[in-house]
């Protein structure tokens, strides 16, 4: 199975070994720096899911075009700026009052209604998608075209919400009370099971984005908000930006892994979520 991990310098050895090793220790150096520079600064990291038409009946996985519309201008009329988690990665300095805008699942209308919005009032959000759901003709998804078309805006990133773990099929991607959700690990499933279950689609979602999108992804945002210890290593290489669900800001002293997020609702109005 192919591996990936994110570009890095090689240290070329021999005579010159001690100048790669200060090399790379100014690098580091300056890599901490700038992790600390972020934890200056809250991020609220906002949760959606699919957008629709004013008039459809909404629950707490869709808001309205309008409604959508309104959370932009909120943000916009108070201040905040939007930024997309390859900015939180390159370590630089934030914008005053950054926000993190974030759609998980990958829905059409993320294409056909935040799309036009973000591009209006030139705001950024990462999409999380289920990376299957464009290899099939799955019409209420997006395409690999709709992807490459926001990536190529700047206004949009392409994370991954994993391959097929989503809890699909016979529960619909639904969040299952009494059973395993997500990328948790099953009761006595062997390691050579969870293996092959769980890692793989977790590195073949990245393998997917990569070629298809032409960019590496730079987020992951665990399905259902849950982690899995058995899989947070490769996540973690993978992935310099994840995301879970708690209803907190997160505070970028604790680094880019495991970033909360406020999930938003027609009855959450943003002035309760960011007071």
């Amino acid at each position: 199975m192919k591996r990936h991990t994110r570009p890095g310098k090689r240290h070329v050895w021999g005579r010159w070994g001690i100048s790669a090793l200060v090399a790379a220790a100014l690098v580091c150096g300056l890599g901490i720096w700038r992790v600390s520079a972020h934890g200056r600064t809250p991020l609220p990291v906002l949760m959606y899911h699919h957008v629709v038409v004013d008039g459809t009946e909404c629950n707490d996985m869709t808001v309205t075009e309008s409604r959508l519309e309104k959370d932009l201008c909120w943000l916009r009329d108070r201040g905040y700026h939007t930024v997309l988690p390859r900015e939180l990665a390159a370590g630089g300095p934030l914008p005053e009052k950054p926000v993190l805008i974030t759609f998980d699942d990958g829905y059409r209308s993320n294409y056909e209604l935040l799309y036009p919005l973000l591009r209006k009032y030139q705001m950024k959000a990462v999409i999380s998608i289920i990376v299957m759901m464009p290899e099939l003709p799955a019409d209420n998804f997006l395409t690999w075209d709709m992807c490459r078309e926001m990536a190529g805006s700047g206004l949009v990133e392409i994370g991954s919400h994993s391959f097929e773990l989503h809890n699909l099929g016979d529960l619909g991607g639904s969040f299952d009370p009494g059973g395993v959700n997500g990328i948790q690990r099953r009761p006595g499933e062997t390691d050579d099971e969870f293996q092959t279950r769980v890692p793989e689609d977790i590195q073949k979602s990245y393998d997917l984005i990569e070629q298809k999108v032409g960019q590496a992804p730079v987020f992951f945002a665990y399905p259902f908000g849950l982690k899995e210890p058995d899989a947070e290593e490769l996540v973690n290489r993978l992935f310099p930006v994840t995301a879970v669900t708690k209803p907190k800001i997160a505070d970028l002293k604790r680094g880019l892994h495991g970033l909360p997020r406020i999930t938003v609702t027609m009855s959450r109005e943003l002035s309760t979520v960011l007071k």
